[in-house]
C-alpha cells in the first residue's frame, strides 16, 4: 500500500502564503486608524461635550469642522470596506478550497464588509444640526422637521453597527473554533464582551433621550462602543498579519 496522502492545508484568507493577504492587513489596519480620528475632538475646539453628545454629532453639518470627520469617516469606511471585499473575495473565488468557507470566517467577512459600507454611507448622510447639544434640533426632529438624512444617518449606522457586531462576534468564534489568528483568538473575547456591554449601555440611552429622559452619558458609552470597535479592527489586522508570516 501506498503512503497515506496529507490532508490539504486549510488555505483561507488568512493564510500568508496566499497572495493578497498583505493588502487586507493594510486596509484593514488604516481603517480602523482612521476610525478613530474622533479622538482629535480632544485637541480641537468643537463645542460639543463628548460625554453627552453623539459621536456622528461632530460631522453635521452645521459644525464648523463637519467636513474634516465627514472626510475621516468616509475613508475609514472606505478602507474597511475594501479590506472586507478582498477578503471576501478570497475566500469565495472557486479555485478556493472549500474547506476554507467555513461559516463563522465568511459571515465574519461579512459584517465587516457592512460595516465598512455603511459607515461610509454615514459620511455622505450627515445631520444638519445637533439633536443632544440643541433643543431646537431635537424638537424639530421629534416633529419630523429635520431633512431625510436623519433618518438615513440613523439607518446606516444602525447598519454599521449591526456589521461591526456580526464580524466582531463570527470572526472571534473563527479564530477560537478553527485553531486561527492566535492574537484575536487570545484577546478577542474580552474585546467581544466588552463591546456588547457598551452597546447596551449605547442603545439604552438613546432610548432614554429619545423617550425624553436625558442623554444617560450617551457619548461617552457611544464612544467607547466605536473605540472598541476600531481597537478590534486594529487586533485582526496585526492577528492576519501575525499568521501570514508564520
Amino acid at each position: 500500500m501506498g503512503t497515506p496522502a496529507a490532508p490539504a492545508p486549510d488555505t483561507d484568507v488568512h493564510r500568508g502564503s496566499a497572495p493578497g493577504t498583505g493588502s487586507v492587513v493594510g486596509l484593514i489596519g488604516l481603517g480602523a486608524v482612521a476610525y478613530t480620528a474622533w479622538v482629535l475632538e480632544v485637541v480641537l475646539s468643537t463645542g460639543l461635550d463628548p460625554i453627552e453628545t453623539y459621536v456622528s454629532e461632530l460631522a453635521a453639518q452645521d459644525q464648523p469642522l463637519g467636513g474634516l470627520f465627514r472626510a475621516t469617516d468616509f475613508t475609514a469606511g472606505l478602507l474597511v470596506l475594501l479590506g472586507g471585499l478582498l477578503a471576501l473575495v478570497r475566500l469565495l473565488r472557486p479555485a478556493r478550497d472549500p474547506a476554507a468557507r467555513r461559516p463563522w470566517t465568511v459571515a465574519g467577512w461579512a459584517g465587516v464588509t457592512l460595516f465598512g459600507a455603511a459607515t461610509a454611507a454615514d459620511a455622505w448622510l450627515p445631520l444638519s444640526c445637533r439633536p443632544t447639544a440643541d433643543p431646537e434640533c431635537a424638537a424639530r426632529e421629534t416633529a419630523g422637521l429635520v431633512p431625510a438624512t436623519h433618518q438615513a444617518h440613523a439607518i446606516s449606522s444602525s447598519l454599521a453597527m449591526t456589521g461591526a457586531l456580526v464580524g466582531t462576534v463570527a470572526l472571534t468564534v473563527a479564530a477560537r473554533r478553527y485553531g486561527r489568528l492566535a492574537p484575536l483568538a487570545r484577546y478577542g473575547p474580552a474585546l467581544v464582551v466588552l463591546e456588547l456591554l457598551a452597546t447596551a449601555w449605547t442603545l439604552t440611552a438613546i432610548s432614554l433621550f429619545t423617550a425624553g429622559h436625558g442623554t444617560w452619558a450617551l457619548g461617552a458609552g457611544q464612544r467607547l462602543q466605536v473605540l472598541l470597535v476600531a481597537l478590534w479592527l486594529g487586533l485582526l489586522a496585526y492577528s492576519v498579519h501575525q499568521e501570514r508570516r508564520t
